[in-house]
């Protein structure tokens, strides 16, 4: 029979953190990593280390997984250890390998749930961070209380991929995002500036791009892209800026040069009196 409330399979940065907000959260927590001293901090903290990972998905009702990739999971998943149990995969992967892994948990009478985990370790544990789970809802209402110690625990759907496409959806807008302020950084500080002095105004500017974002929204889903606020044929010219100050200044203009053709390929199109979401089409027809 289970001995502990939970088990935690995988204690590299993020597993480890897990472990420990369970603990903090008082839950029973049992814990298994291949290499074993990786398990040493947390058992000095409560945890009962499992000797194998088929007894460590014995121990518990809920099984969190957070492994390197899904073959490395796959790897560790023991079915007759699982049978009855709720498994709840927190490892990266895509969409399809989570439904396939979900199907895979069906055939073997596992409760599935999959999650994507939107923060680094150190939020683990705080409320504002946020978790996202997909999956049979009775999977996720039955581990709701453990999940919580985790953060906010978003649920959005039946579909178990529909976490990890989310996930990946929103990292991507992390990297753009990021990779924005660094070009940004990289024009300003070519002139002189620091980029401490730039962020708060490009942090301020960031709100403001969230309201063009919020407005985009159903404009993407209604596939009508009405120029109200700037239309393309003039941002097009004002990307050429972009583009100039960062040829002049020996900044990589690659990334400028990849919105002025998205700009110059909806123009050719007879878009150019569209607003700036149009480029949606021609991502989706790529």
């Amino acid at each position: 029979m289970p001995h502990s409330d939970v088990t935690v399979l995988g204690l590299g940065q993020m597993g480890s953190a897990l472990a420990a907000a369970l603990l903090r959260a008082g839950h029973q927590t049992t814990v298994w990593n291949r290499t074993a001293a990786k398990s040493t901090a947390l058992a000095e903290a409560g945890a009962r280390v499992a000797a194998t990972a088929a007894q460590a998905q014995a121990a518990s009702p809920v099984i969190i997984a957070c492994v390197l990739d899904y073959p490395a999971l796959h790897e560790i998943l023991d079915p007759a250890a699982l049978a009855g149990r709720t498994l709840v995969n927190l490892t990266s992967g895509s969409p399809e390998q989570a439904r396939e892994t979900a199907a895979w948990a069906a055939r073997h009478g596992i409760g599935y749930l999959d999650g994507g985990i939107m923060i680094t370790p150190p939020g683990i544990g705080n409320p504002a961070s946020m978790l996202l789970y997909s999956g049979p809802r009775t999977a996720f209402t039955d581990t709701g209380k453990l999940l919580s110690a985790f953060g906010e625990a978003i649920y959005l759907g039946e579909d178990p991929g529909v976490a990890s496409l989310y996930d990946t959806a929103l990292l991507g807008i992390m990297w753009a995002s990021m990779t924005g302020w660094l070009h940004a950084a990289a024009l300003v500080t070519a002139d002189g500036a620091t980029a401490a002095e730039f962020t708060p105004l490009a942090i301020r500017w960031l709100g403001d791009v969230s309201g063009f974002v919020r407005a985009y929204a159903q404009q993407v889903d209604e596939r009508a892209y009405p120029g109200f606020d700037a239309t393309i044929d003039v941002q097009a010219a004002t990307i050429e800026h972009l583009v100039h100050a960062s040829e002049v200044r020996g900044i990589d203009a690659a990334l400028p040069k990849l919105l002025r053709d998205y700009a110059k390929r909806a123009v050719a199109q007879g878009h150019g009196g569209d607003g700036w979401a149009r480029v949606i089409e021609l991502l989706r027809s790529a």
